[in-house]
């Protein structure tokens, strides 16, 4: 690939790839510390072994350096993000930076006083998170007692002129429950409803059994979203997406590796997508050692997968590779145990017999698991440390 020549401030000369544009969404994962146990956490199952975090400093120049590449939304989140006392410093820069500014949260922490300070930093939207609509499936899928509390929560964010934005994982044990989760967000005044379909990364790959949606439950959860649609217009817009494992066609992840998101893990790992520490054979460097701008554009980890040179069959004959650049890497690692292999999700992949079968497994209407089924396995240091020791 032709690269040319790029001047950065200070005189430091860089050279890029001219078909690469900036990281226009920035995520600052601020920490892995969470007071809840989720069974779905997307952070990394061996996340006990990066227990080093970035300081207030060092985030304060990821903002900096970050917004100079052309970054233009930041999402603060974790882990739980409240447990670090400097989120509304950072808040306060990113907006004076200009970006919008997006806090993903349970909402345990979020204190009236904290919510003062953050619409006076500037926080442009708050994500409340719930895992149900009721307080014993929400309570038992985090190991927490809490739904309460985010009830509390959810009315003082509306109190402080914040927009009710509500987010709700769904997966087998909650799938179910879609009417009464959509009658909660009215309940809660919420104006946006994310149903976010479990996709089985980190700790959801590890609780797979128990975790995966019938095609029944999915179809039946489609048509009462449609029906709340139809009934509330404008009222309040509600977001589904089908999990990964029932489509045909891989998804473009991320809108293509390296495109337009970064993601900066807890220490200071720059990653393309917030679960790609787990593949083999990739260095992601640190924003200790390096500029964001010479990661960006220069590092192998963030050009292993860009683009469609990388490929081989049967991606690399394709004519759908452009529209999905080979799907999601992380993915084919944790089917195909080949991150250079073609989305399993696919059904031109050699390995899309291995996602039928998870499907068939699937179907029925149980939600029980079989029985020879391990037990769910809540998130935990603990529980994080034992599952990382074979690696």
């Amino acid at each position: 690939m032709d690269r040319v020549v790029t001047s950065i401030p200070g005189d430091v000369v860089s050279t890029a790839p001219p078909s690469i544009g900036p990281p226009l969404w920035l995520l600052a994962e601020l920490t892995y510390r969470c007071p809840l146990h989720c069974v779905f956490c997307y952070n990394p199952v061996d996340f006990a072994r990066h227990e080093t975090e970035l300081s207030t400093d060092d985030w304060l120049r990821v903002l900096r350096e970050a917004r100079e590449l052309g970054s233009v939304q930041c999402g603060f989140s974790g882990g739980e993000p409240l447990v670090r006392d400097d989120v509304e410093v950072l808040a306060a820069e990113a907006s004076r930076l200009g970006f919008y500014t997006n806090l993903i949260t349970s909402g345990i922490g979020l204190t009236d006083r904290r919510l003062e300070a953050l619409r006076q930093a500037g926080l442009d939207h708050i994500q409340l998170s719930f895992q149900d609509s009721t307080r014993e499936i929400n309570d038992f899928l985090t190991d927490t007692k809490t739904f309460d509390l985010k009830r509390r929560v959810g009315a003082a964010i509306r109190g402080h002129g914040y927009p009710m934005v509500l987010n709700c994982v769904i997966h087998r044990l909650n799938i179910d429950h879609v009417d009464a989760i959509v009658e909660f967000a009215i309940e809660m005044q919420a104006e946006y409803l994310e149903f976010a379909n479990v996709q089985f990364y980190s700790w959801a790959n590890v609780n797979r059994e128990h975790l995966l949606p019938s095609r029944e439950q999915l179809q039946r959860a489609e048509a009462a979203i449609g029906r709340w649609r139809e009934r509330l217009g404008t009222k309040m817009k509600i977001f589904f997406v089908v999990p990964d494992y029932y489509e045909k066609r891989p998804k473009k992840c991320m809108n293509g590796w390296g495109n337009i998101f970064l993601t900066i893990a807890p220490d200071g790992t720059a990653l393309p997508c917030h679960t790609a520490r787990m593949l083999p054979g990739l260095d992601f460097p640190s924003i200790r050692d390096e500029s964001l701008r010479s990661i960006w554009y220069e590092s192998a980890g963030f050009n292993r997968f860009r683009g469609t040179g990388w490929m081989k069959a049967p991606c690399n004959t394709c004519p759908e590779r452009d529209n999905d650049l080979g799907g999601c890497r992380c993915q084919a690692y944790m089917v195909a145990n080949d991150p250079a292999a073609a989305d399993p999700v696919c059904e031109f992949s050699p390995h899309h017999h291995r996602i039928v079968e998870a499907v068939a497994g699937a179907q029925g209407e149980s939600v029980q698991a079989p029985p020879d089924v391990q037990p769910l396995v809540f998130r935990s240091p603990e529980s994080s440390r034992r599952l990382a020791r074979p690696f």
